[in-house]
């Protein structure tokens, strides 16, 4: 039986190649405007709460500053980011992989679980499963960040607005949306690094996505022990041997 489901692997690298391009080209539009707001409305750089740094060329795409091209490439990524996130979301829900290997508990959350996760890791050897920080991390990533990234993408897509203008009203407003955009691919962008990381630490694990890996066969539970038999013992309570 495979780690790791084809349906998952052909997500993850479709997703991981969207993201990419997502971030690039949002870097390349950030740089329009570097000054976020919440709220509905904002122009001046006195009402803004960040004032983002100008991204240089080699960390944009394209690799100069071109708005409309910028968009364009943003808008193509984002179909096949948020088809596979439905697809995924499914696929999960179908297999049992979300609820069997990424819901956490709140024994999950003590700073002992973590901890023990951190020197399982550390210390090598071979991890059965996902541990308690991979499934508060997927989960976020799964349950938080990546939807939060599509809704409030659409939230900003003036095509969109007029399909469904509740959206924006949910989020606070229009520049509301934008900063929690630019939150979302930024605590992507963070968890990006921490799984890649991780990851070349084992270069199996890489592999692994590529083939699906071997799920470690669990452990049949040990059979019940039999009844013990009776001794029969005599009126004075003593053991009858016969």
């Amino acid at each position: 039986m495979k780690k790791h489901a084809l349906s998952t692997r052909l997500w993850h690298w479709v997703n991981a190649a969207a993201i990419i391009v997502l971030f690039m080209t949002g870097l390349n539009i950030s740089n329009a405007h570097r000054y976020l707001y919440w709220g509905d409305y904002g122009f001046d750089a006195k009402d803004a709460w960040l004032s983002v740094i100008k991204f240089p060329g080699w960390a944009t795409i394209p690799q100069h500053y071109n708005l409309a091209l910028a968009r364009d490439w943003h808008i193509t990524a984002a179909w096949p980011f948020g088809v596979g996130l439905l697809f995924i979301w499914v696929a999960m829900l179908v297999n049992g992989h979300f609820r069997r290997d990424l819901t956490s508990t709140p024994r999950d959350w003590t700073p002992g679980a973590v901890l023990a996760s951190v020197k399982a890791h550390s210390g090598g050897g071979t991890v059965h499963g996902y541990n308690p920080v991979q499934r508060i991390l997927y989960g976020m990533v799964f349950g938080v960040l990546l939807p939060l990234m599509l809704f409030t993408g659409l939230a900003i897509s003036p095509g969109f607005q007029a399909a469904a203008p509740w959206l924006l009203d949910v989020l606070g407003g229009r520049q509301s949306a934008r900063s929690l955009h630019f939150i979302a691919a930024w605590a992507i962008f963070a968890f990006f690094v921490i799984h890649i990381l991780l990851a070349i630490t084992d270069w199996r694990l890489i592999l692994e996505m590529f083939t699906g890996g071997k799920r470690e066969p669990v452990a049949p539970p040990a059979p019940p022990l039999p009844d013990p038999v009776p001794v029969p013992v005599t009126e004075e309570g003593t053991p009858a041997h016969g």
